[in-house]
């Protein structure tokens, strides 16, 4: 009888052919690296947020001191601001203030709660496009080629501002990619000192620019249509 036959033990033992199915080397493989504890990351948990520019406005209370909140605020919180501006508008007692950050979207989330927060800013929001954005720069560059300072002025639609024997000062307003390339330009000449506002911005339209916001309302008490014509008739 030979060996692979059955013996009257029971059925014949053949070696192990392993477990059925895909090979190990053919089975998919989990990504990631491991943390000190051994539980795997998963890379795309792991990635670095995307950040993006957002532009906020914020109307707030123009009273002393609210710039020193806004900016401490950031500060505490260590939000990236690339620029800041601050007015009027056409509410007496209000002000605007424009803030141009470069953050993650969760981050930009918490600018805009934590500004809320804030005692003097009434309304806040993202300013979303297409909006209106404009800043302004000022440069001061050597004056030994008068022409062609004034011909770059002339091509970005610019003002010159002060001219002398050393230097010229100009002016550029536009978006953001208009003044970045107005510098650029002005590089050629020698740009000795430059001051950028940063950006402002409006919403398009009739839409307001911060969530609730009344173009054009105004605190003071609308006039009486009909009080010069009492006075008149008081006459």
């Amino acid at each position: 009888m030979s060996g692979e036959e059955s013996t009257d033990d029971g059925p014949s033992q053949t070696p192990s052919a392993g477990m059925p199915g895909t090979a190990p080397d053919e089975r998919p493989h989990p990504e990631g690296r491991r943390n000190e504890q051994g539980i795997r990351i998963d890379p795309e948990a792991e990635a670095e947020p995307r950040r993006r520019t957002a532009v906020v406005s914020a109307l707030v209370e123009h009273e002393p001191g609210v710039l020193s909140r806004v900016s401490g605020l950031f500060s505490r919180r260590r939000f990236n601001i690339e620029s800041l501006t601050v007015g009027k508008t056409t509410v007496d007692g209000h002000a605007r203030i424009t803030l141009v950050v470069e953050e993650t979207e969760s981050g930009i989330d918490q600018v805009e709660k934590q500004l809320a927060k804030l005692k003097p800013v009434i309304q806040v929001g993202e300013v979303d496009d297409p909006a209106v954005r404009a800043e302004l720069v000022l440069l001061k560059v050597r004056g030994n080629k008068p022409d062609e300072v004034h011909a770059i002025t002339q091509m970005y639609e610019g003002q010159t501002l002060d001219a002398g024997p050393r230097t010229i000062t100009v002016q550029i307003t536009g978006d953001q990619q208009k003044i970045d390339d107005a510098v650029d330009a002005f590089r050629q000449f020698g740009i000795i000192e430059i001051a950028r506002t940063g950006q402002t911005a409006l919403a398009r339209g009739d839409t307001p620019t911060t969530p609730g916001e009344e173009p054009g309302h105004s605190t003071q008490p609308p006039e009486d249509p009909h009080s010069a014509t009492n006075d008149e008739a008081d006459n």
